[in-house]
């Protein structure tokens, strides 16, 4: 057991006028199963590259602890060996029967360690350099959202696994990973970091408790530094008049005044002014105390949806469909059989590889909105409402390049609707300018899906919307779904969000479908 210190940590990129850490202390256990929490773009990737000594930075980090990181570089030589070949590149001092044995723990039999590392299944690529992760002692582990384009069933097996481990810290965006999985949190705050004790379901709600009470309390200091304004000017106010009757006056009005009675309306005057001091003076510890009160609020912006009707109720009917790759022995999928009615949001769902991004992708050729771009064959029925207007989000973020201005031009987008968007995705303001090259991977899939709600569409087709996107992101959009009730198929292995989101599940499956 060792712990990581960090004291007056201060990061920033060069060139960016943007700090990611300033002056930030605090410590954590290498003893702990650590949640890191954040917004994208908030600095989770930074910090562990900083703990690998990547970059330079001000301030220190002490520990004894050795860090390993998730996941790990597979080069293009490397996609063509299998792991057995490579893994002591990977993990100094690998030895095979302890990635064997780690292996077993997940699943997964002896063979895959020594088949290409390109033939194997996302899941299994997966599977495999945890099992090296894991395979060493004593190290503190850094992993960086390892169930991103994993099927139900993997992620399953990758949530056990971790479960039965200790000493790491694990950055993921899936509730219900990090609640199987952590049992302390580190949170980037809005303001401030923070490390507590427990899962993330008891760190939301202790987050929620605490924001409603910083909340009650800014508006009980804004009723009090209101009164405390009012009642310095009237007394301002008064002090000001007091002091102006001290010379001249009438002799016939005011017969009981004399010369010497300046002084005491002088003393008076001295004394108003100095309860208007006191008061300026309450009004400024006021204020103070008020500050920083609201600097961790989240309240997520509600987004809207514009949505067009369409005269057909059915907006998709599949039957008895199945599609072939050409010269492949087996179906992708077959006897498929579903529709999409006005109002449904369907999630497909199933193991990678059996066919869901493939049937979205025909079903957008159905609609004249993009080809498959390769050689399939089907048959059964696969036909769309004439007329259908799709907005469709994709799995690949990558290709995004340029600024915001120039990605507006080419998909003819309103900017300054996406911009506002965008805002309400807690985009820093700043980051609308920069190229998006340099945007985190969750920035990115948000700048896909801000293009989305803003094109009116009949049918949304998402395919696995949520990868990378952080938490308080993932809550906006499942309540923006549940009120407007757009028409939607969509792919996604957030199990929450499925339950929120999906009035139906169809399961593809190479064998059979079922509803």
């Amino acid at each position: 057991m060792a712990q990581v210190r960090i004291s007056h940590l201060t990061f920033y990129y060069d060139g960016s006028f943007d700090s990611i850490f300033e002056d930030v202390s605090f410590s954590i256990d290498t003893n702990w199963k650590l949640g890191f929490i954040g917004r994208n773009g908030k600095g989770k990737t930074t910090f562990l590259n900083l703990l690998l000594g990547k970059y330079a930075y001000q301030g220190s980090i002490e520990t004894s602890a050795r860090f390993d990181y998730f996941p790990y570089k597979i080069t293009e030589r490397r996609m063509e060996l299998p792991v057995a070949d490579f893994m002591e590149e990977l993990k100094e001092g690998c030895e095979a029967w302890r990635v064997i044995c780690e292996l077993e723990k997940l699943g997964e039999g002896t063979e895959i360690l020594y088949r290409p590392y390109q033939t194997l299944s996302p899941g299994e690529q997966t599977k495999i350099l945890l099992a090296v992760l894991f395979s060493g002692e004593n190290d503190f582990l850094l992993i960086d959202e390892p169930t991103n384009h994993l099927d139900q069933e993997a992620r399953e097996m990758v949530k056990r696994y971790l479960a039965s481990k200790k000493g790491f810290l694990l950055v993921s965006h899936d509730r219900d990973l990090l609640d199987a999985c952590t049992d302390h949190c580190l949170v980037l705050n809005r303001g401030s970091i923070e490390v507590q004790n427990g899962s993330f379901s008891s760190w939301w709600e202790n987050k929620q408790r605490k924001d409603r009470f910083a909340v009650a309390e800014n508006e009980k200091h804004q009723k009090e530094i209101q009164k405390l304004k009012q009642a310095a000017a009237r007394a301002s106010q008064w002090a000001d008049r007091n002091e102006r009757s001290k010379i001249g006056f009438s002799p016939i009005k005011e017969h009981d005044r004399c010369i010497n009675t300046r002084s005491f309306i002088g003393a008076k005057t001295k004394k108003m002014q100095s309860r208007v001091k006191q008061m300026e003076q309450r009004i400024s510890r006021e204020i103070e105390e008020k500050e920083g009160l609201l600097q961790d609020i989240e309240t997520p912006v509600d987004l809207k949806l514009v949505q067009l009707t369409h005269h057909k109720n059915v907006f998709a009917n599949i039957r008895e469909y199945s599609l072939r790759y050409a010269d492949a022995e087996c179906p992708v999928f077959k006897d498929v059989t579903f529709t999409i009615n006005k109002g449904d949001r369907i999630a497909l769902s199933g193991k990678n590889g059996c066919g869901k991004s493939t049937l979205i992708k025909m079903i957008l050729q159905k609609a004249d909105f993009a080809s498959t771009g390769g050689t399939i064959s089907e048959e059964g029925v696969c036909e769309t409402a004439p007329g259908l207007v799709i907005s469709y989000v994709g799995q690949d973020a990558s290709g995004l390049k340029g600024d915001i201005t120039a990605f507006c031009k080419q998909y003819n987008l309103n900017q300054s609707l996406l911009c506002t968007i965008l805002r309400q995705l807690d985009f820093e303001r700043e980051q609308l300018f920069k190229n998006m090259e340099t945007y985190s991977e969750g920035q990115k899939k948000k700048v896909l899906l801000a293009a989305s709600l803003l094109t009116p569409a009949h049918l949304y087709i998402w395919d696995e919307p949520l990868n990378y996107i952080d938490v308080f992101s993932r809550m906006q959009i499942e309540k923006l779904l549940v009120e407007y009730q757009p028409t939607m198929l969509f792919v996604e292995h957030d199990a929450r969000f499925c339950e929120k989101v999906a009035t139906k599940v169809i399961l593809l499956s190479r064998e059979d479908t079922l509803q």
